[in-house]
């Protein structure tokens, strides 16, 4: 560690967490209203801050998923700090202690901003594809056939969840999906759900995710249903590059290609079924 005099390493109170949380809405990334609390309350340990003289001038996420894969996210450095070297003491320090709370082996994901993947590459990451974010406006319609969680129950949405998964992550699943303000569908054939999808209020509008489906038609269904509920709201939903369908079915409602990640890892692929994958959960998250 090189840190210069003054400045130290520390896990974030939650005062230090809403900080972060408005320094992401401020970098014009629009999270979800409620998604760094609903990892923070499931993953306290997982939000680093970097201090100076006790007034944390950076931070950043290393999500563990019990430890059989971790996430980096959030990784921010006030714009007074900048250009001291602070951020790159702050990424291998969050790195090395992501890795000492995960399984030997274990992967690490990250959507990481194209400018920086240069970067997080000298550190050990590899790309695996991009994710694009798309934004458009919510269109009017009906929620049509779509279910609510009750129609199954938690427990066969979290088995479906987990097909499209690096890990499990029930707890995250399940206070996702209550989460206040958000809206959720599920599509069924025979009983077994074969398709899901979250819209949940950001700082501006709503974003998709998780969005999961089987095939197109059903990820079709599911956006159109869950659009009717705010007609006309400004909408945005991350969608990964090799998806095809996907890519066409944002072009479809009009949305427009607007900013976008680099998805690597450090370690093994993960392999996720990333044509059934609609729509990315979180970028801070996984």
């Amino acid at each position: 560690m090189n840190l210069p005099a003054g400045y130290s390493f520390h896990t974030m109170t939650s005062v230090e967490v809403a900080t972060l949380a408005q320094w992401a809405a401020d970098e014009q990334w629009n999270p979800g209203r409620h998604d760094i609390a609903i990892a923070h309350s499931v993953d306290p340990d997982a939000f680093i801050a970097l201090r100076h003289e006790g007034e944390m001038v950076g931070g950043g996420s290393i999500f563990s998923y019990d430890g059989r894969f971790g996430f980096m996210g959030l990784f921010i450095v006030r714009p007074d700090y900048r250009s001291k070297g602070l951020g790159t003491e702050l990424w291998h320090h969050r790195l090395r202690l992501m890795r000492s709370r995960l399984d030997p082996g274990a992967a690490v994901g990250m959507d990481g901003v194209f400018a920086m993947a240069p970067f997080y590459a000298k550190g050990g990451f590899v790309l695996a594809y991009r994710d694009l974010r798309f934004d458009g406006v919510a269109l009017d319609g009906e929620r049509g056939t779509l279910q609510p969680v009750s129609s199954v129950g938690f427990a066969a949405i979290d088995a479906y969840d987990r097909r499209h998964v690096a890990a499990p992550r029930t707890e995250l699943l399940r206070r996702w999906l209550a989460q206040e303000g958000a809206h959720v569908g599920l599509e069924l054939e025979g009983g077994e759900v074969v398709g899901l999808a979250v819209m949940r209020s950001c700082r501006t509008g709503y974003r998709f995710g998780p969005v999961h489906a089987d095939r197109p038609d059903i990820a079709e269904r599911l956006l159109r249903g869950l659009m009717a509920e705010v007609p006309g709201a400004p909408i945005q939903i991350d969608v990964p590059e090799p998806n095809v369908p996907g890519l066409a079915l944002a072009a479809s409602f009009g949305m427009t290609e607007s900013f976008g990640c680099a998805r690597m890892y450090h370690g093994p692929d993960p392999g996720l079924p990333v044509d059934r994958i609609y729509g990315v959960t979180s970028f801070e998250f996984g």
